[in-house]
């Protein structure tokens, strides 16, 4: 076929999977499910535009690289755009998939299900009126091929749960919630599931005797999950390099600039075990530590091959859901540890609050502006906590915020999640230790 000459460049990501999911509502099962998927995405390059076709079920890879090739071509006929080079890759090496103890495969559903009971059973402490369990296990096996030769593959198995408990009193209803997701049925073990549902109830309860605090700005401590968020939402979303392209960061043209406290390390690593593991990328690069920020220098985008030959840089950090199109995402990102004690970092704050865990935010990383809100906190007096606060939201400017970092400490602890862009969800997990900040705007009544 005559398009194919005009074609630079192909590739098929082939991917089989099935995934499992238990609900438990007020320890009822509201649903057991299965389901089973295979699809390819195939992408192929003419000139500047790519085509992109996806394919389900039955799998003919040439039929879908020639589907791809001829929206390639008929896009760069139609509306020429400048050319796209893509980065060298080398075939990756895949040596260090995270080893599985228990497989969850093993296990009898019934088992799973009694687990998630007694979940349910320490979720409800006294005073929670609701209760809901979600148990997720998925298995899937990808497949890549390029025209550039690479042929690789890999399989991987997660498995996790979701507790979440509901108290309400006179109308008002507060809500704890609690997660982990890993890779073996071992999580179960190693992970005090009982005491975490435990916490989700208490946190529920506890919740609904809190104040809402006057709002203002004021030094603030983040707890390891809320500086993790931050860490994620404001720096990496801003460091991946087709947001960069776009003009949508306000990283943009700032390598080797100090746009941080120099106790701020910033990294993206998808080498880590962590729920954003991967072993290759969706263009077949090796996964490979990025330093976002070194010591409060900016370091490093997150790129994809066609932003890391238009920028310079290394590929790495493309990702997909499923047979979706790949675009430039994080994978395990976090701030790293410092050597600051929770005790210190609490008199350094003083007067001011602590913020604990998150209940999501916006971020807008091309004015480079955020705000999130926090689980629940602590007013801090005296370098002393006191009473819980709960409905307090933290904003400001990202990079006003990475300079007022006074003190990092040295616990950093990861959470696992999932991570929107494009319309499509992948894992990641994010993390940092504890974090104090001189001045922040807090949000309250």
């Amino acid at each position: 076929m005559s398009i194919m000459q005009d074609i630079k460049f192909y590739d098929c990501r082939v991917i089989e999977g099935s995934s499992t999911s238990i609900i438990l509502d007020n320890g009822k099962i509201e649903e057991i499910s299965r389901n089973f998927s295979r699809g390819a995405g195939v992408r192929a390059l003419c000139g500047g535009s790519w085509g992109y076709t996806a394919v389900e079920g039955e799998i003919d890879l040439k039929h879908g690289v020639e589907a791809a090739s001829k929206l390639a071509f008929s896009m760069n006929a139609n509306t020429p755009k400048e050319d796209v080079e893509l980065a060298a890759v080398n075939p990756p090496k895949i040596d260090n998939l995270p080893e599985i103890r228990i497989d969850p495969r093993n296990v009898a559903i019934e088992e799973k299900v009694d687990l998630l009971k007694s979940i349910e059973a320490s979720a409800k402490v006294e005073g929670v009126s609701s209760t809901r369990v979600i148990y997720l296990e998925s298995e899937f096996k990808i497949g890549y091929r390029s025209s550039d030769g690479l042929d690789c593959a890999y399989e991987l198995l997660n498995v996790g749960f979701a507790v979440s408990a509901v108290a309400s009193e006179n109308g008002v209803y507060q809500a704890g919630r609690e997660s982990r997701f890993g890779y073996g049925y071992e999580l179960f073990e190693t992970e005090n599931v009982l005491e975490l549902a435990g916490r989700a109830g208490n946190t529920a309860v506890e919740l609904l005797k809190a104040k809402t605090p006057k709002g203002g700005e004021m030094p603030v401590l983040l707890n390891q999950e809320l500086a993790g968020v931050f860490a994620h939402e404001a720096v990496g979303h801003a460091s991946e390099a087709d947001l960069v392209l776009e003009g949508d960061s306000i990283l943009e043209n700032r390598i080797g600039e100090q746009i941080a406290s120099p106790l701020i390390t910033i990294i993206d690593d998808p080498t880590l075990h962590e729920f954003g593991y991967y072993p290759f990328d969706a263009e077949g690069s090796q996964s490979r530590r990025t330093e976002i920020i070194r010591d409060g220098i900016f370091n490093s985008y997150l790129h994809s091959r066609e932003t890391a030959a238009k920028l310079g840089g290394t590929p790495g950090n493309c990702r997909a859901q499923g047979y979706s199109m790949p675009v430039v995402r994080m994978s395990n990102t976090f701030i790293d540890n410092g050597d600051a004690r929770f005790e210190e970092m609490l008199e350094e704050v003083r007067d001011g609050m602590y913020l604990i865990g998150s209940r999501g935010g916006q971020v807008n990383t091309g004015e480079g502006i955020f705000q999130f809100n926090a689980e629940k906190g602590y007013m801090i007096k005296n370098g002393e906590l006191t009473e819980l606060i709960r409905d307090v939201s933290l904003s400001g400017k990202i990079l006003e915020i990475l300079n007022h970092v006074t003190l990092v400490g040295n616990d950093l602890k990861m959470t696992a999640g999932r991570c929107g862009k494009a319309g499509q969800l992948v894992p990641v997990s994010d993390g940092s230790p504890h974090i104090a900040i001189s001045k922040a705007l807090v949000g309250g009544a």
